[in-house]
């Protein structure tokens, strides 16, 4: 699971449980049937870490140095910094009190301000403590039912020195080659996107990349414009004997960081995704929370699901096909069967389709 991580060089963190969180379903969707146990436990073996990139994320702990130095430079979320000089004395107080008593979690503390509790109207205390992970002095040290429980660093990572810190222009590099290695071929303008960076920094070091060799255009027949790709994976290209043909069939996460690039998305799969669960009802053209089929490299279908826990039900309440697909025998059989594995997964193996919108144009 760690090399997964490792692999995508980003686990992005979603907390919307219709069917399993972001980082366990991305998971599954390339692991297969796992125990969801091994994220917390890869967490406090401290193999991985939590911080931002693309957004809240899971990410291997060998590119901490790197987003230490994002720390440094308050390059995540600088409004934060604004907020803290407004509410230093308060949030100072509450890093004593983690760094007297021990770790906290947000739901600790009382809100005092006699509002309910909304999505992003957070009471001052999970303010508080998202600023100083932001900042890193705090980390997370594990997930406590999947809250966050937030430590300090020292205590975290003990043997970390911040002597070890990589200059901003290593960082750059750094993440531009992993989001490229992660991407596999890229046009220019998405390599920003996949840990959040500023445009300018990462075009510039594209340019210089490309000077050293390190990165190597390619050209791609229905693109205009060249693509880049790492230099050591043109091998990947040229081998004739080696046929990259994908055989998987599988559902994936709606934050899944192969589609999160809706740009990307569109060209590079033609697939137009919207997630719906963010919009009015009156505005979703499928359904609540929909899943994306990714079939032998193609995504060929969305389908609206929600798992029924309790009565071990996992409802595909409509299944969309793409317009440009035709669904022979063999497609079918491995779509349905990858909805079964993801069920099975999920504890509830009972499948119920109740809508099933495969037209008569196609086989």
């Amino acid at each position: 699971m760690a090399a997964v991580i490792r692999e995508l060089g980003l686990l992005q963190i979603e907390t919307i449980n219709i069917v399993a969180r972001a980082p366990y379903f991305m998971l599954f969707s390339r692991l297969g049937t796992y125990d969801p146990a091994w994220l917390e436990e890869s967490l406090a073996e401290k193999a991985i870490f939590e911080y931002w990139a693309h957004t809240a994320s899971f990410l291997p702990i060998e590119d901490y140095p790197y987003h230490r130095r994002m720390m440094l430079e308050k390059l995540r979320h600088p409004y934060y910094y604004t907020w803290y000089e407004k509410n230093k004395e308060e949030c100072d107080k509450l890093l004593r009190h983690v760094r007297n008593n021990g770790s906290v979690r947000s739901a600790d503390f009382e809100r005092q301000d006699g509002k309910k509790g909304q999505w992003w109207d957070w009471k001052f205390e999970k303010d508080a403590l998202e600023f100083w992970f932001c900042a890193g002095e705090l980390m997370i040290s594990r997930r406590d039912k999947f809250q966050r429980v937030y430590d300090l660093r020292e205590r975290v990572l003990p043997e970390w020195n911040d002597a070890n810190v990589p200059s901003l222009d290593e960082t750059y590099r750094h993440f531009v080659r992993e989001s490229v290695r992660a991407l596999g071929i890229a046009r220019r303008d998405w390599v920003a996107d996949y840990f959040r960076l500023a445009k300018k920094p990462v075009n510039d070091t594209l340019t210089k990349l490309l000077e050293d060799g390190v990165l190597t255009e390619v050209a791609v027949d229905t693109w205009q414009e060249p693509a880049v790709m790492l230099s050591a994976d043109l091998l990947l290209l040229k081998d004739k004997h080696k046929k990259l043909t994908p055989t998987l069939t599988t559902l994936l996460s709606p934050f899944d960081s192969l589609i999160f690039d809706r740009k990307r998305a569109k060209q590079l799969f033609n697939f137009d995704f919207t997630i719906e669960c963010y919009l009015p009802p009156a505005k979703r053209k499928y359904g609540y929370f929909l899943v994306p089929v990714l079939h032998r490299g193609q995504i060929v279908a969305r389908a609206d699901v929600k798992a029924h826990r309790k009565e071990g039900v996992f409802e595909v309440k409509g299944l969309f096909w793409e317009p440009s697909i035709r669904a022979d025998e063999q497609m079918l059989v491995e779509v349905k069967d990858a909805i079964q594995r993801c069920a099975d997964w999920h504890g509830t193996p009972e499948v119920m389709i109740q809508r099933n919108e495969l037209s008569s144009t196609r086989s």
